[in-house]
């Protein structure tokens, strides 16, 4: 992880509102948190972004929560088209049968159960570990669960808000 400044983070302290707001959406949809972070805006170093980026999820309502979330689809079936989510949920791409069916029974069970999808930060997570990490956490209470699904967001926002100021787009 740099702390400096790189040429995506001086590109992104220049967009316009509207780019700027785009390029947020493309890292989490919650309107509250790209908000937050376009308010902070000049950032001096990467780690700067993220520490706000940390600081953003804390603010979170419940509500604002659940609309970050609703952009991530369930694990094991990213949207047709979503590169980011295929290479996110990579692990789960060579799962069995049997483990995908698991997974899909899970999601269903734990959206039942807490009224959103199973978010975790799959980012180099196998297929089992996922398995095994729904399975745990499915036992926990609502409030408890809100917590690691933004903890989990939280993870999810600074990958992919490095991948955002680190790539090259010249």
């Amino acid at each position: 992880m740099t702390s400096s400044s790189t040429p995506g983070l001086a590109r992104f302290n220049t967009l316009a509102g509207s780019e700027a707001t785009a390029a947020l959406h493309e890292v989490c949809a919650g309107a509250a948190w790209g908000s937050i972070i376009l308010s902070r805006r000049p950032y001096t170093t990467v780690e700067a972004l993220l520490s706000a980026s940390d600081a953003a999820m804390a603010e979170l309502s419940a509500e604002d929560l659940a609309e970050a979330m609703a952009g991530h689809p369930p694990i094991g079936r990213p949207k047709p088209g979503d590169p980011t989510s295929s290479r996110e949920q990579r692990g789960m791409a060579g799962a069995s049968e049997e483990l995908r069916a698991e997974m899909l029974e899970l999601n269903l069970a734990y959206q039942e159960r807490f009224g959103h999808v199973f978010l975790i930060c799959a980012t180099g997570a196998t297929g089992e570990q996922m398995r095994d990490a729904v399975k745990t956490r499915i036992e926990n209470s609502p409030e408890q669960e809100r917590e690691i699904v933004r903890t989990e967001l939280g993870k999810i926002n600074r990958i992919r808000l490095t991948r955002l100021v680190e790539e090259d787009k010249d």
